[in-house]
């Protein structure tokens, strides 16, 4: 039996704003939920045979993240429908409002999930936070953006930015040019990261002066780093040597994070990873926070979810066979 759900809002704009370009915001609420939504003056009408009660709450979810001037997009819809569909508290407008640093093109960088929310709040408070989670969660772009948020309000005086130099089974010596030229495919999503925040520009006198530092994990040993912003990337492929290394780089004044998906391990048959032995070696240590993310912090395209629920599933399906 159909039902209907009206809501009242007193401003146009807002339900102009809410139903986004074509109406995409909203078909993808029917779609989700198997319902129609129309708009009267000012009046959003739901009806049809589906959740109508779940798809009213994602509307005025949207409404309140509208009504704090934030604009929609269709990744905050496709999230708050999870939310909703999982019976989630989560005030997202709330997280959605903190603004953490401002790009060279006034773009602001802003978490878009409570996990996001949870990381960078564990980077402000923590010396070591270590971040894990699946691919396109933002691990390393919100780490590169506090890294830049503390490096401009003068809390550290450098940005080191490492990650080891072993992916999908390659080996250096099989590609071609001089050593910099074989490490640089390696370290270049480190650099889009900085280009897209701080301007090629800006990046590159920060290079010059020594401001910032990007290279490969080898060229850590032996240093201590003070007063620095370090951030280690892709750390499911260090070893526990490796790993050991590095953390014992941290120096008076600084901060680590180090982020890495547990799920794309590249070392190869036999080995162990340094990521997922550190979660048992330095779990409980006071100043030391690990950050979990799950596939509702993806922040991609919708199928990247997707993609990772089911291997998720998959796993779990499969690991006492």
């Amino acid at each position: 039996m159909e039902e209907e759900n009206r809501i009242q809002i007193d401003n146009i704009q807002h339900i102009i704003n809410l139903f986004g370009k074509f109406d995409e915001n909203i078909k993808l609420i029917e779609q989700a939920f198997d319902v129609t939504i129309i708009n009267r003056d000012n009046e959003i009408k739901i009806t049809g045979i589906g959740k109508i009660d779940m798809a009213a709450q994602t509307v005025l979810k949207l409404l309140d993240i509208v009504k704090r001037g934030t604009t929609i997009t269709q990744h905050t819809v496709n999230y708050i429908i999870s939310l909703v569909i999982e019976d989630s508290p989560e005030d997202v407008g709330q997280i959605l409002e903190d603004v953490l640093v401002a790009t060279t093109r006034g773009k602001y960088v802003k978490c878009k999930t409570l996990g996001q929310k949870k990381y960078t709040d564990a980077i402000k408070k923590n010396d070591v936070v270590i971040g894990i989670g699946p691919a396109g969660t933002g691990k390393t772009y919100l780490a590169i953006a506090m890294a830049v948020k503390f490096l401009k309000e003068k809390k550290v005086s450098r940005i080191v930015l490492t990650r080891p130099a072993v992916e999908a089974g390659e080996k250096l010596g099989f590609l071609p040019g001089d050593l910099q030229e074989k490490i640089n495919p390696y370290l270049r999503p480190l650099y889009d990261s900085l280009y897209d925040i701080l301007g090629a520009e800006t990046v590159q006198k920060y290079m010059d002066s020594n401001v910032i530092e990007v290279a490969p994990l080898a060229y850590m040993r032996g240093r201590t780093l003070d007063d620095c912003f370090i951030i280690l990337d892709e750390a499911q492929n260090t070893t526990p040597e490796q790993m050991k290394m590095f953390l014992t780089r941290f120096g008076f004044g600084s901060k680590i994070v180090v982020t890495g998906d547990i799920t794309q391990i590249d070392l190869g048959i036999g080995k162990v990873s340094g990521l997922k032995q550190v979660t048992k070696i330095l779990n409980g240590i006071d100043g030391i926070e690990f950050i979990y993310f799950s596939h509702k912090d993806v922040v991609r395209h919708k199928l990247v979810m997707e993609i990772i629920k089911a291997y998720d599933k998959f796993d779990k399906e499969n690991e006492n066979r």
